[in-house]
């Protein structure tokens, strides 16, 4: 279906106008440039639960395994280039002028594509903090180090700074995320099952808050029956013409 007639006219109508719009990414988007959901259900570590890779008590029980399949995931995320979906939301970013993207990805791919205002619920695999103390690590992470660092201030083991099962978001990122999903006219949910929380949340709060949503995903999902449109394709295809018929509708009023 053409997406002006996928939309519908009332929502056309907010997009040529709203000032506020919020982006809630996931893994789906970072799949399309070659980064697993989680990891490859066939590869090399098939054979450990997620808990066992992603979890403090994981990381305790053997520090050097959970460290190198960060190593891993890093040396695979550092291959990988932004796609179309990415370079698409930086370009939103350029047209509306309120814009938050709020993303359930570590690699920063965001970023990469020229995004600027963007939270990380789950953190990041560029930044590394103490396990025991919590203070930031600066010293430089390579490929080449086989064994986590320990931490020049207290003697205790460096870690990413990712969110693992059982730890709570970043107070001050969920904050605003939650902020920007109250205050959000238009509310895009690209690439995402809707299946973890309190991410999955955040859409629903936006829609109590009279926010239109958008859901691009290939599949429906708890969230599609709230969507306002509901568009079923790959972020990576969907979002180049939804962004250029943004431009569109905005450059016309």
């Amino acid at each position: 279906m053409e997406m002006r007639a996928l939309l519908g006219q009332r929502l056309l109508e907010r997009l040529a106008t709203a000032e506020r719009f919020a982006v809630l990414t996931g893994a789906g988007v970072s799949a399309e440039s070659g980064i697993a959901t989680f990891r490859d259900p066939n590869g090399l570590w098939a054979q450990f639960r997620p808990e066992e890779l992603a979890s403090m008590e994981g990381f305790l029980a053997n520090p050097t395994r959970v460290w190198q399949w960060y190593q891993y995931r890093r040396h695979v995320i550092e291959s990988a280039q932004p796609n179309p979906a990415h370079i698409a939301l930086a370009k939103l970013e350029q047209i509306v002028p309120t814009f938050t993207l709020i993303t359930q990805n570590i690699d920063r791919l965001h970023q990469r594509a020229g995004s600027q205002r963007v939270l990380e619920l789950h953190g990041n695999l560029e930044d590394h903090h103490c396990a025991q103390c919590g203070r930031p690590y600066q010293g430089e992470i390579s490929a080449e180090i086989a064994q986590p660092p320990r931490c020049p201030s207290c003697g205790g083991l460096i870690r990413p700074s990712v969110v693992w099962f059982g730890e709570l978001l970043p107070a001050g990122v969920l904050a605003e995320a939650e902020h920007a999903a109250r205050t959000a006219e238009i509310f895009l949910v690209i690439g995402t099952s809707a299946e973890v929380y309190p991410a999955a949340g955040l859409p629903l709060i936006a829609w109590h808050h009279g926010a239109m949503l958008i859901e691009v995903n290939p599949t429906p999902t708890h969230l599609s029956s709230y969507a306002h449109a509901a568009i079923r394709q790959k972020a990576g295809v969907a979002m180049p013409h939804l962004v250029a018929l943004i431009e569109q509708l905005r450059s016309n009023c």
